[in-house]
């Protein structure tokens, strides 16, 4: 590693283990929050079931403007105090909800919490790239997804468990808990890594013409726009996932646990994936992917065609299983990709990519929810549809890295 600071710094598996913590709090924050959706929409008011899916999109849309902040922040005065920085607003926003008497507060509290999300999620894949270079980056970024994906196992029963002993106000209680632990032992333990001489002063028209600059470099945009569709698809499951299973199939209680079950397949994917792109390489195993998960989603839509839409459960979670085996392929590696070009400029580069691909994400993953109907044909299809999106746009993005080699 390259340190740029003095003192203790961790070691590899340290390291690993608390950017994926950082990384962790955004998941917490989503998939913590789905069991008390009902309740939230309850108490605030609404008035249209759809309506609650928002408390989720919402904070999609926050990360979305808070990485094109934070990230040109972390090249400007380092990476270090741009995380301590996110931690902060997100602490607001979660007192914002707590207090909440109206469900426009509550998304206003949820809004500031992805905006503060946004520093430590997007500052802190710079920092892996300020380190580590190609198919080793991309081994860093898979490891952490695998530790950073056994929050979505265990997130809703935890979001459950307290609802059961307290309200939803006491899940952002947790929430500020948490961050005080989290930026403590970031505080004591990880040094800069951006060197003062490495640094880039702000400026609004710099800012850009290096937004310009890179949405021009083929294999930045390529893939952006292929983390945009992939993750559009994935957050209209988050959105819908607690209608699906609550209340089209009735699991109540059990919906953490199956939940959980989904989740635990893209963490085995993730781990897979940091030996496998290692022999076959990123751009391989994203379009077996991608082809998966386009061929499946159709035969499972024609599939669903039988059952009215309501197909057997255990026929869904299959289906659900190995899709998302797929999805966890696909994260880091598409991530890792958009990143590679763009070393000179990580912080922003990140911001970019990750600003973009999650405007495109919430806009598509709020078609998705909204059109759930007490079926999962919007799902599936949605699924089918983005997934062929996604890999006619990286064959784009191949051709041309191809042509001008």
């Amino acid at each position: 590693m390259n340190q740029h600071a003095s003192g203790s710094s961790p070691g590899f598996i340290e390291f690993v283990i608390l950017i994926a913590l950082i990384i962790s709090l955004v998941a917490l924050s989503i998939d913590a929050m789905l069991p008390a959706l009902p309740e939230i929409a309850a108490d605030l008011g609404v008035q249209q079931i759809n309506d609650s899916q928002y408390v989720i999109s919402i904070f999609f849309a926050g990360m979305a403007f808070g990485q094109l902040f934070f990230g040109p922040l972390s090249d400007s005065i380092g990476r270090r105090p741009s995380i301590i920085a996110g931690f902060v607003v997100f602490a607001l926003g979660c007192v914002l909800s707590i207090f909440a008497t109206s469900f426009e507060q509550m998304l206003l509290g949820r809004f500031l919490q992805g905006f503060g999300a946004s520093g430590p999620r997007i500052v802190s894949i710079a920092l892996v790239r300020d380190q580590f270079k190609g198919r080793e980056m991309a081994r860093v970024i898979s490891l952490v997804m695998t530790v950073f994906i056994l929050v979505p196992v265990f997130a809703p029963a935890v979001g459950q468990l307290i609802l059961k002993l307290a309200s939803w106000h006491w899940i952002f209680a947790l929430f500020l808990i948490l961050v005080l632990v989290v930026v403590s032992w970031f505080w004591k333990r990880q040094p800069e890594t951006l060197a003062r001489n490495n640094r880039i002063v702000f400026s609004i028209a710099q800012l850009l013409l290096d937004i310009k600059a890179i949405l021009r470099i083929r294999a930045a945009l390529g893939y952006t726009l292929t983390m945009g569709f992939v993750f559009g698809a994935f957050l209209g499951y988050l959105s819908c996932s607690q209608q699906i299973f609550q209340l089209q199939y009735g699991l109540l209680d059990l919906f953490p646990l199956y939940f959980g079950i989904l989740a635990c397949a893209i963490g085995c994917a993730s781990l897979l994936n940091a030996r496998l792109v290692m022999r076959f390489g990123m751009g391989r195993l994203s379009r077996i992917a991608l082809q998966a998960i386009s061929f499946l989603s159709f035969a499972f839509f024609l599939c669903a065609l039988v059952y009215d839409g309501h197909p057997n459960l255990y026929f869904l979670m299959l289906y659900l299983l190995i899709v998302f085996f797929f999805f966890g392929i696909l994260f880091g590696n598409l991530n890792a990709m958009a990143m590679e070009p763009l070393g000179h400029i990580a912080g922003l580069g990140s911001a970019v990519i990750g600003s973009v691909s999650t405007l495109i994400s919430v806009v598509l993953g709020v078609v998705i929810a909204n059109a759930y109907d007490g079926t999962i044909y919007p799902l599936v299809s949605g699924f089918a549809i983005l997934g062929l999106a996604a890999l006619i746009i990286i064959r784009w993005t191949e051709a041309g890295l191809v042509a001008e080699a």
